[in-house]
């Protein structure tokens, strides 16, 4: 479906083998991130072991009789590596919790997907400076026009633009980041293998074949889109990125569950102001109202999220690994500003040391610098 590498990139945590169980119980309904975790823990994540053990150990492992009910159908419909040919065939990617290129950020929400499906390419350096653009279906001018404009300035700022690919405010998101050059990450409410709306084909493979982002969701092929499905999914846009800004919204939308969902994960959330008289936007003024970010610029966002030297952060990540002072030091600061002068006594290490560490790990983005040599984390 998409042009990709020519072989199966399996996760560097598993082996092709133990990819294919992983891959074979996400396929089975009503194991979601919870039992699927359960089995992980019972098994000692040995999924093979699991796939083959009787009802009994299924159930002391945390799966209800519906849960085994759909597990012993699926075992009776082929072997689990006949889903990682097919993987391979339409050149998407599996990345399971154990894999180092898994978002950090997504990893760390409750209810984490065990498995992401990937179409084109995630960077992790990159995709961890991202932002989740999201809103109304019925978009207006002025939403069109503020959505362009964000995009495109958050783009050149270097950060990555996350969204649905709903119709719209998503699409427009994507469109305008590929345009200016960026990266965009869609999260899908269905299988890769079907693309949703079906007039987003193109964008879809636009994301895929530039180079500039990937197609994600954690659904395996073949699932259709339906209404239960796109909450979940907001889930997700809101779980890989540190903040979430809706452009224009009424008050019943979705884009209002990814803002919710924000909140819920410890994400800023932003929101553009418009008339009182404006009924696409009466969900966007109420947020703002219930004390979102007002914004009318991307200067505002990234003062908000104090990302200010983004390329240096980037950079500053791929060739400076943390260390065993980074660690030290993360662990003694906390969103109280402290001054150097205490970090040091504290710590017990040379001034010297210190200073750098905390240079880098400003660089890093992990810690703000408040003026005063006063130190406190970034979020």
């Amino acid at each position: 479906m998409f042009d990709g590498p020519t072989h199966y990139d399996t996760s560097d945590a598993l082996s092709l083998d133990d990819l294919a169980y992983w891959v074979a119980f996400n396929r089975v309904p009503g194991i979601g991130p919870v039992r699927f975790k359960l089995l992980l823990a019972y098994f000692h994540d040995n999924l093979a072991e699991a796939w083959k053990a009787d009802s009994k150990t299924l159930a002391q492992a945390g799966l209800d009789q519906q849960a085994i009910a759909g597990l012993l159908k699926h075992r009776a419909m082929g072997s689990p590596q006949q889903e990682l040919e097919k993987l391979e065939r339409l050149r998407v990617r599996v990345l399971t919790l154990r894999d180092s290129d898994y978002p950090y950020l997504l990893k760390n929400i409750p209810n984490a997907p065990p498995l992401l499906y990937v179409a084109g390419k995630l960077k992790v350096e990159e995709d961890q400076f991202a932002l989740g653009v999201v809103g109304t279906r019925k978009v207006s001018a002025y939403g069109r026009q503020v959505t362009e404009r964000f995009a495109q300035d958050l783009a050149r700022s270097g950060i990555v633009v996350v969204s649905g690919l709903a119709r719209g405010v998503d699409t427009i998101a994507h469109t305008a980041t590929l345009d200016a050059g960026g990266r965009t990450i869609a999260i899908l409410a269905n299988g890769l293998d079907t693309i949703y709306p079906a007039d987003n084909l193109g964008l879809a493979r636009r994301i895929v074949e530039s180079g500039q982002g990937a197609l994600v969701s954690e659904l395996p092929l073949g699932i259709k889109p339906d209404a239960h499905n796109f909450p979940a999914r907001n889930r997700i846009i809101s779980g890989l990125v540190m903040g979430v800004l809706v452009t224009e919204a009424p008050q019943r939308s979705g884009a209002l569950i990814t803002a919710n969902f924000a909140l819920e994960h410890g994400r800023e959330v932003f929101a553009v102001p418009h008339s009182i008289y404006a009924a696409g936007s009466s969900g966007t003024n109420k947020l703002i109202q219930d004390g979102a970010h007002l914004v009318t610029c991307v200067e505002d966002i990234v003062a908000a999220m104090n990302i200010f030297m983004l390329p240096q952060q980037v950079e500053a990540q791929a060739a400076l690994p943390e260390n065993d002072d980074e660690r030290a030091l993360l662990a003694l600061i906390s969103h109280e500003p402290s001054h150097i002068d205490e970090i040091i006594r504290v710590s017990g290490l040379p001034t010297t040391t210190v200073s750098a560490a905390l240079l880098t790990m400003e660089l890093k983005g992990m810690i703000k610098h408040f003026g005063g040599m006063q130190y406190a984390l970034a979020r």
